[in-house]
């Protein structure tokens, strides 16, 4: 990608995160490990540092923990909510 003057006039914002992706103020290029160019003209790309997602390098969310929600309990015919007697 050619340098833009208002691009190399101020240098590149890379976001590191806890638990996620690499956010790179874009667009940008990236050098795949295999010599492959990946291009992305978006104003910010995601680049996966977990390596478990299906369109590496960007991130697709898959580094998040997928849980099942718990199934709620059944009502016992109750109304009470302090669980005290009457």
């Amino acid at each position: 990608m050619p340098s833009s003057p208002e691009r190399s006039a101020r240098p590149a914002r890379v976001t590191l995160g806890t638990d996620g992706p690499l956010l790179v103020e874009g667009p940008v290029e990236v050098v795949g490990d295999d010599g492959t160019l990946y291009t992305s003209r978006r104003f910010t790309a995601a680049i996966c540092t977990c390596r478990k997602t299906r369109t590496y390098p960007w991130c697709d969310t898959s580094h998040r923990r997928r849980v099942k929600p718990e199934p709620e309990p059944a009502e016992s015919g109750t109304d009470r909510t302090d669980g005290a007697a009457s």
